[in-house]
């Protein structure tokens, strides 16, 4: 066959440029998404089925946040960093036994009152049953309360392996505890080189951004932890004084309870702030009850307009939005704990991505 037959029968050229799939965008967008969720998907299973070690190491990080300038401080006067950070970790723990020995005699004294004015009040309200507009016969409520417990009864299996399961998370807290405790210790003492060994894991070429985004990271936590921590002495201070002026029974330990609950953002303002104000109603009656939803009202107010801003907003640049979010999350992840630690570890992760998007 002549060459020329050759040309003139072949086909022509295909372009260099195919035209891309009209869905080709959308669906590698599509993909990368359920790539990244797969991903998020296996991360928190590995979480849920370590979070006794997790929970463990995030509570080692908080509270060696907290003591580290103390650590920093004994060791810049001359002191050995591993005794400086013992000293620092045990101070901590006698500050903490210390208040438990003030607050638990007053709660174990005041309870007896309280606890006799609810049975009061639980009584008013079975005489009001009884004697009110209800046609309620004792006979009825004898049959009702027998029902109850033969319910209860019914249930004993399920109440057992409910207290079993108690007596297991009970084992687990306590283990986490004291592992944290341990964890604190080396992370006040050898954090340095801990995190230098980290760092050198990391491919040459990361190495700086890595540096930066743990110096960010550890700066952030510092800043929330101990802005927190104002925040929730200036809560406790001033209800403690508003609740002690009114003659709320239990005022210290109400007061206790609020500086721990303001570690928790907006769950535990509320739960505090309806603690105080139900021991009040329980007491006083409604007119002090009033009086302490209100002091519990301006001083949260104040709290969250005026200090919460300076002391606590700059370290952490998150929405209300995504701070509940997170909280929530936490807390059903892994209970008070985890509502506890939900917010620094949100702004860590806020901060290492806002670094990614600057590089």
């Amino acid at each position: 066959m002549p060459p020329d037959s050759l040309s003139t029968s072949s086909s022509p050229a295909p372009s260099s440029a195919s035209p891309e799939p009209p869905l080709g965008g959308p669906a590698a967008l599509a993909l990368r998404f359920l790539l990244v969720a797969a991903a998020l998907a296996v991360v928190a299973l590995v979480v849920a089925e370590l979070r006794l070690v997790v929970l463990a190491v995030a509570l080692a990080l908080a509270i060696a946040a907290l003591l580290a300038p103390l650590t920093d401080a004994l060791h810049r006067r001359g002191c050995p960093r591993g005794l400086a950070a013992l000293i620092a970790l045990l101070g901590a723990l006698l500050a903490l036994g210390g208040i438990a020995v003030l607050v638990v005699p007053s709660v174990v004294d005041e309870l007896g009152g309280i606890g006799q004015q609810v049975r009061e009040g639980g009584q008013d309200v079975a005489d009001f049953v009884l004697e009110g507009p209800f046609g309620i016969s004792p006979e009825e409520v004898d049959e009702l309360f027998d029902r109850a417990l033969d319910g209860l009864s019914d249930s004993g299996t399920d109440l057992a392996r409910g207290a079993l399961s108690g007596a297991l998370l009970i084992g687990e807290l306590i283990a986490g505890t004291l592992l944290a405790l341990v964890l604190t210790f080396f992370f006040l003492r050898d954090g340095a080189r801990m995190w230098a060994w980290l760092v050198g894991l990391a491919p040459s070429r990361r190495r700086e951004d890595a540096e930066e985004i743990g110096r960010r990271s550890w700066t952030t936590l510092s800043s929330y932890l101990r802005g927190i921590t104002v925040v929730a002495l200036f809560d406790a201070v001033l209800i403690g004084l508003a609740l002690a002026i009114i003659g709320v029974p239990a005022a210290l330990p109400l007061a206790v309870l609020t500086f721990f609950g303001a570690y928790i953002p907006f769950v535990g303002a509320v739960l505090t702030g309806l603690a105080a104000v139900l021991v009040a109603l329980v007491t006083l009656g409604t007119t002090a009850a009033a009086l302490v939803a209100v002091a519990v009202l301006v001083v949260q107010q104040v709290e969250s307009n005026v200090l919460h801003p300076v002391v606590v907003a700059r370290a952490v640049s998150l929405h209300p939005v995504a701070i509940l979010l997170a909280v929530t999350t936490g807390a059903v992840v892994a209970g008070i704990i985890g509502a506890i630690v939900a917010v620094p570890v949100t702004a860590v992760v806020a901060q290492a991505g806002a670094y990614l998007r600057e590089r």
